[in-house]
């Protein structure tokens, strides 16, 4: 088991693992969005919209990419850009879902988009709150 931990992130405190779990749950969204539109169609749920396989593709594109900073942010943690761009992956995340659901009007207030949305403010108020402990 000892072993096994060599792999973990290094660092002090909990944030790093988050960032690590959170990146291995979105990799698996992203390969779920390439081979089935039913996730996206949870988050962008109002009765007038179509969610198409490109829509679903692009979507995971994006959870891709944003899992990758993340990935390196966790193992990274005190290297201020890496941990800058993780907080702005949140932001465009927390960014994109509100104006979906609030101007847009294509996502509704559900599961669907309840997960991300807490799953967003949650890690950037923490990211945001424990900046000094990490970064140097």
């Amino acid at each position: 088991m000892a072993n096994m931990t060599s792999y973990l992130p290094q660092n002090e405190g909990f944030l790093q693992y988050w960032l690590l779990l959170l990146s291995v749950v979105s990799i698996g969204n992203s390969v779920q969005s390439y081979l089935t539109t039913s996730y996206t169609r949870r988050v962008y749920s109002a009765p007038e919209t179509t969610v198409t396989p490109l829509h679903s593709r692009t979507f995971g594109t994006y959870t891709a990419l944003a899992s990758i900073i993340r990935l390196y942010a966790a193992y990274n943690i005190t290297d201020p850009m890496l941990y800058q761009l993780a907080l702005w992956t949140y932001i465009v995340a927390l960014g994109h879902f509100y104006s979906e659901w609030l101007i847009f009007g294509t996502a509704r207030w559900g599961k669907g988009l309840a997960g991300p949305v807490i799953i967003s403010v949650g890690s950037l108020a923490w990211m945001v709150s424990q900046w000094r402990m990490y970064v140097r």
